[in-house]
């Protein structure tokens, strides 16, 4: 999972690639939070940055959804 998605980024792609990019968030969020519970996390502020991923992928899906923005093919016309 890359670091540091902004929602500009996000916008770009195409729906299965959020929903694999919403997947893998949701794994690595589960192995932070297993870790913290054994006392093995190292950087706890990945928690709040994976978190805050997951949040930016379910909006620009949200938008998606309720047509606010739409996803701008490139034309191979040119």
């Amino acid at each position: 999972m890359a670091k540091g998605l902004t929602a500009g980024e996000l916008r770009v792609e195409d729906q299965e690639a959020l929903v694999q990019k919403l997947k893998e968030a949701k794994e690595e969020l589960f192995n932070l939070r297993f870790q913290s519970a054994t006392g093995q996390l190292e950087s706890h502020g990945r928690l709040r940055a994976v978190r805050r991923e997951i949040a930016r992928i379910y909006t620009v899906m949200r938008e998606r959804e309720l047509g606010i923005v739409t996803v701008e093919k490139e034309s191979s016309d040119g």
